[in-house]
């Protein structure tokens, strides 16, 4: 049995070992069922790791010409949403 400590912000760190053999990476969902006086814990969706490939085509430009990542700029396309 490990015991971990509960943060100020109710926060606690899953042991890796417990992690690793449950899968549990970042952005997984948990769900916590109350049973009289103790918690479990249950994974309910893993988050399947992402390739570079995955997000073909998720940027669109539609101004005519060929372009690059490389002249993309994050901060200058935010202002213009607005």
């Amino acid at each position: 049995m490990q015991t971990v400590t509960v943060s100020e912000q109710g926060q606690i760190l899953i042991p890796l070992d417990i992690r690793k053999q449950l899968g549990i990476t970042p952005g997984c969902q948990l769900s916590f069922i109350l049973e009289g006086s103790s918690v479990r814990i249950e994974v309910k969706q893993r988050v399947q790791p992402t390739r570079p490939e995955d997000g073909y085509g998720l940027l669109v430009c539609k101004e005519p010409g060929e372009r690059h990542l490389a002249e993309f700029d994050v901060a200058q396309a935010m202002r213009d949403a607005k």
